[in-house]
Formats: structure tokens, C-alpha cells, sequence
């Protein structure tokens, strides 16, 4: 429903605040729904037109029991989408609203202008509508089970894309046809009628060194694919024997992989940004005097922290506000970084007053491994208490492991590579010559669940109609699982493919 007066006139003096603090955004839709209609169109990843699917319900009465029984509440739900979208509880205050009309507005700002967005698709809304409309006529047409039981495989793949895709081109668009039986041709040499000049004018080591070079080309031109496929969806959807129904349905929900990364690879600082101007705006023009406890209150809510988690609104806030703290007081540079004098380093400010300046800066071009990276200081992670911990088998406790800022970053960076999930490859489609599917997993400290790792192995093998097997460690044993159809196979090996 559209908003009550009241409402659109909190609506329009916080996208004044908005607008005078500096945030570019589209021009952003919001609707009063009930909690019930929130937690629906949460379940649907934010779109109220989804393709049917049993996970969706799964959801909704995760959801709905989370929030009759007190443990979490929806406060906002924005699409990036242009124009945008928002949702509001009719239940809130209007203190609560107020916050989340901010928050919102530092969302879509963020989508609009953070670089991992760029490429993603501003009219989605329309698009899960089609998506949906397609998947429901292939029901009609086929049947609940036979489509959703698809649906269900390709689900669990859907992590398996190249994030990086839209940034790096790793292939030629246009492949060259090459005779791959063909002879090697003879490396050209250059002409003289002198026979003695011959072993100067085309020296021996070089005809082997360029023979060789033309070789490796093509044993490379014979690999399929020619290098690792990071997509394992788009080389299911070039070479999977798919029907046509599959390979639509395949196609729409690599489509909508695509489109959701950006969010996980940004989590910490778009939660950050928002929070950071949610606060900026209150605190600094939109409070009134008797909403301050209640805003407290709230916004302490959101900002707690969880025992063995990572809030990234609490995270992305706090290091947005010791970037502007220390760009507004110069701390930055080759001085800075050689300065050894900790009075030196707490008295230091050189009113350079660029801290505005950066982290709109930075909201443009980082992701969150790039900012933790970049940004993540000693200093902060002493100020932020911030460790990391473990299991202890003696004493059968989670204790604390280490406080060093390198032991710290280095665990923060690697939970979110990646989005600490495996990295998982395709390196042979004709694996041993016998139309197998290989694939590879690029040990990067993060192991393979073995029952997600032999379900996956079961769903490609059944889109492929081949066997599938996937080489990866196993106790520090290089080993390759095998799924054919009927049965698990591991065995040891001794080098990568």
C-alpha cells in the first residue's frame, strides 16, 4: 500500500538529509506491508514475484516462527532495482521509520554507485517476474516434480559461477575452429642459397625451441575446456545434453547468480555505508528530542555482536568511521606509516579534513575483501577487541586462539574470499576420453563438506549423463571422488590434472 500522508512526509525530509549529505540515488518506491507480507517477500530474496519453489516456503515459516517467538524482526528489505525498492513494517514507530527510510537510502546509494553493481541488471523486478511466468508454463507443460526436482539440482551449483566474470575477460568470445588431427606444421625457416649459413641463419636449438612451443599449442587447443572453467553453470549450459526447458531454466538461474554476488561480495561495507548514514542523518538532522532513547535503543540493537560472529553493520560502520577519522586528521602516507612514537601517533591531526572526501571514494571502488585488506589497521583491531578463536580439544572449549592483527586479518580475509565457500573448477570434459566430467578443487584453506561435496557430485552427474569425479584433498592426500551414476569411488593419486 502506498504511504499515509505522515509517512510521506517523514519520507521526503529524509531524502532531503540524504541528498544535502551528498548520496546519489534512484528514485526509490516505498510500501507499508504487514509483518506476515514482509517476511513473504523476504522469503523471496526481496521480489514479491519469484518462480515457485519448496525452498521459498521453507523460508517464510523460518521466518514467521523467528519472529512470533521474538528472535529477529525485519526492520527493512531494499532491491537494488531502478527506480528502487523498499518495504516498511506498519508496525514500527515513527522513529523506526525514519531510521530505515536513512538506512535505505545509504543502500541504494550504494547500488548505485559501488563498482561490483555496475553490471547488474536495474530492471530485475521485471525479470523475476518473467523468470517466474516461464518456470510456472514448464510446470504446466511438465509437471511439479519433473520441474522442481531440476530446480533442486541446479540450486546446488549455483555458487559454482566465476564472480569475477563481469571484471575479467578470460576467454576469446569467438573461438577459432582448429583441424586438431591435423600434422604439425614445420617450423618456418628463413631462406639462403648458402648451405654453410644455414646453423647461423636458423640455428638448431632454436627450430627445437619453436617446435616445441608449437607442441604445447596444440595439446593446449586439444584440452576441453582449454583452460579451468571457474562457471560451472555456463559449461553445463555450452555442453550438458540439456533439454531445452533445462537449459532455460539453467540459464535463468545462473542469471539470477550473477545478480545476487555483488551483495555477498559487498555485505560488510553495503551494511556499513548504510549504517553510517543512518546514524550521520539521525544524530544530525532527523531526531526529535523525545527519540533519542528509542533510537539508542534500537540502533544498539543492530549494532550488538553476537558470541563467534561478525556483524557487518557493526564491522562496515566502525571502519568507515576510522577511515573519515583518519583521513580528516592526515594519518595516512609514508610519514604516517614510518612515524615509531605512539604520543607522536595519538596526537597527530594535519586538519587535512578529506575524510568525507575518501570514503566516498571508497564506497565506489572496494569490495569487502579489497577493503578489509586495505583498510583493517593494528590500531583498529585493538580498539575493536577483535580475535580469533577455535576449538580446544584438551579443555572441550571454544577459546580464543590469537589477538595479532595479522593472525585477525588474515582469518577475516579468508572468511570472506570467495565468500569462504570452496573454490571448485571444471578442468576436463572428456576426462580420460570417455565423456567424463572432471572437476577440480583449488585448495585454498577452505575443505569440502563431504556430504555437500557427493550430492553435488549426484546432480551434476544426472545433468551431465555421464559419471562426474572431482579431485581434492583428504588428509592431506591428494585424492580423486568419483560419482558414476550408482556409486562413490575415492582413490588416492598422485598428480593434479
Amino acid at each position: 500500500m502506498p504511504l499515509p500522508a505522515h509517512l510521506e512526509a517523514i519520507r521526503t525530509r529524509v531524502e532531503g538529509y540524504a541528498r544535502e549529505f551528498g548520496l546519489d540515488f534512484f528514485d526509490t518506491v516505498f510500501e507499508c506491508v504487514s509483518y506476515d507480507e514482509m517476511n513473504m517477500i523476504a522469503a523471496y530474496g526481496g521480489f514479491p514475484t519469484r518462480y515457485p519453489h519448496w525452498k521459498f516456503g521453507m523460508e517464510y515459516e523460518h521466518l514467521g516462527k523467528s519472529y512470533t517467538y521474538g528472535l529477529s524482526k525485519i526492520y527493512e528489505l531494499v532491491i537494488n532495482n531502478d527506480p528502487s525498492y523498499a518495504y516498511l513494517m506498519t508496525s514500527n514507530a515513527d522513529v523506526d521509520q525514519k531510521l530505515v527510510m536513512a538506512h535505505v537510502y545509504g543502500h541504494v546509494d550504494f547500488f548505485k554507485n559501488n563498482f561490483a553493481f555496475a553490471h547488474t541488471n536495474r530492471k530485475m523486478m521485471d525479470t523475476m517476474a518473467n523468470h517466474g511466468t516461464r518456470v510456472r508454463r514448464y510446470i504446466d507443460r511438465y509437471g511439479v516434480e519433473k520441474v522442481e526436482s531440476f530446480i533442486d539440482r541446479v540450486l546446488s551449483i549455483e555458487n559454482l559461477v566465476d564472480r569475477h566474470a563481469p571484471y575479467i575477460k578470460r576467454r576469446d568470445d569467438r573461438p577459432v575452429e582448429v583441424d586438431r588431427d591435423a600434422e604439425i606444421m614445420d617450423v618456418p625457416r628463413l631462406k639462403t642459397d648458402r648451405e654453410y649459413m644455414q646453423r647461423y641463419i636458423n640455428p638448431q636449438a632454436f627450430i627445437d625451441e619453436q617446435r616445441k612451443r608449437l607442441q604445447e599449442e596444440r595439446e593446449r587447443q586439444r584440452r576441453f575446456p582449454e583452460h579451468p572453467e571457474r562457471d560451472v553453470m555456463q559449461f553445463l549450459l555450452e555442453n550438458a545434453p540439456l533439454e531445452s526447458w533445462e537449459h532455460d531454466i539453467l540459464a535463468t538461474l545462473r542469471d539470477e547468480a550473477y545478480y545476487f554476488a555483488p551483495q555477498g561480495q559487498t555485505k560488510i561495507m553495503n551494511e556499513g555505508w548504510a549504517s553510517f548514514w543512518h546514524t550521520t542523518i539521525m544524530t544530525q538532522r532527523a531526531l526529535d528530542p523525545n527519540e533519542i532513547i528509542d533510537y539508542a535503543d534500537h540502533h544498539a540493537g543492530t549494532m550488538g555482536v553476537q558470541p563467534g560472529s561478525i556483524n557487518p553493520y557493526k564491522l562496515g560502520l566502525e571502519l568507515f568511521r576510522d577511515i573519515e577519522e583518519r583521513w580528516n586528521k592526515g594519518r595516512f602516507g609514508k610519514e604516517w606509516d614510518e612515524c615509531d612514537s605512539l604520543a607522536r601517533r595519538k596526537a597527530w591531526d594535519t586538519q587535512a579534513g578529506q575524510g568525507r572526501q575518501k570514503i566516498f571514494e571508497v564506497r565506489r571502488h572496494y569490495n569487502d575483501v579489497t577493503f578489509i585488506d586495505e583498510f583493517l589497521t593494528p590500531d583498529f583491531v585493538r580498539q575493536q577487541k577483535m580475535f580469533t578463536y577455535g576449538f580446544n580439544n584438551k579443555s572441550g572449549n571454544w577459546e580464543i586462539t590469537d589477538r595479532e592483527f595479522k593472525a585477525v586479518k588474515q582469518k577475516l580475509l579468508t572468511s570472506l574470499t570467495n565468500f569462504g565457500q570452496p573454490n571448485v573448477q571444471v578442468v576436463d570434459g572428456n576426462f580420460e576420453n570417455r565423456g567424463e566430467l572432471l572437476l577440480k578443487h583449488q585448495f585454498e584453506g577452505v575443505p569440502l563438506k563431504q556430504d555437500y561435496m557427493r550430492d553435488t557430485l549426484r546432480n551434476l552427474a544426472s545433468m551431465w549423463a555421464r559419471p562426474v569425479g572431482i579431485v581434492t584433498r583428504s588428509d592431506d592426500k591428494l585424492v580423486l571422488v568419483r560419482f558414476d551414476g550408482q556409486d562413490y569411488k575415492e582413490t588416492e593419486i598422485e598428480t593434479e590434472p
